[in-house]
């Protein structure tokens, strides 16, 4: 059967908005007709924030929190509690104390069911307060790249990955949005969206054990135009 996975947050949405209004109808539609599943490294308030409720709730499953937090509908079906050991907060707070990045923009730690978003610009302020300065910030000096290896030099029991264009995803190892394939199986046809595929990315080992494990196709798209583009030239299967 064919099934689709989407990532949200620069997949479906501009990074860290609402869904544009003219991909939004047409995605419920195809929603409405085919097998959809979403992921997210968000918490379950900002993926109904950027989707709503008509979406969230037409899709079979939404996997919050890189697939720790999992509703169908407004049922919560599992969620994950685990808690950031206090020594890694620490070394966290020492990572933020080192970087010489000018803009400091509300919490830096969001804490989610399964882990952790790590920030050093931070984020719950004015959400597009430093965004740029600093997205041109790591994409000069890799900076989030660094601090990922130091962490898994540090704390080899964790996962951590590029989790949207300013934080980093930190969890135990195998919360990553590869966990979300325990309700898939090996007869499905997957056809995986997300825009940050490349190693490091948040969707990289989803898209990775997809691909490896001969269960389907993973699509690394710009934005969310490419993605409408692409499904554009998909049937609309009737469930």
């Amino acid at each position: 059967m064919r099934k689709y996975i989407f990532d949200v947050d620069g997949t479906l949405t501009p990074s860290r908005k609402k869904i544009e209004h003219e991909f939004w109808a047409p995605f419920l539609i195809f929603c409405r007709h085919n097998h959809v599943s979403l992921v997210t490294g968000s918490d379950r308030q900002k993926t109904l924030e950027q989707l709503g409720l008509d979406i969230c709730y037409t899709a079979k499953r939404v996997y919050n929190c890189s697939g720790s937090d999992v509703y169908e509908k407004d049922k919560n079906v599992y969620r994950d509690d685990w808690e950031l050991p206090k020594k890694v907060e620490n070394f966290l707070m020492d990572e933020l104390a080192y970087s010489c990045f000018p803009i400091r923009n509300g919490n830096h730690i969001e804490r989610r069911p399964g882990g952790v978003n790590f920030s050093i610009l931070g984020r719950d302020n004015d959400p597009m307060l430093g965004r740029e300065e600093y997205i041109k910030w790591d994409k000069e000096r890799l900076e989030r790249e660094d601090i990922a290896d130091r962490i898994r030099n540090q704390f080899p029991d964790l996962t951590v990955a590029l989790g949207g264009q300013t934080g980093l995803d930190i969890g135990p190892l195998g919360s990553d949005k590869s966990q979300i394939l325990r309700d898939f199986s090996k007869d499905d046809d997957i056809h995986f969206f997300g825009d940050r595929i490349e190693e490091g990315g948040n969707d990289h080992t989803l898209a990775m054990k997809i691909v490896e494990n001969m269960m389907g196709t993973a699509y690394n798209v710009e934005d969310w135009r490419e993605t409408r583009t692409i499904l554009e030239g998909f049937p609309h299967d009737k469930n």
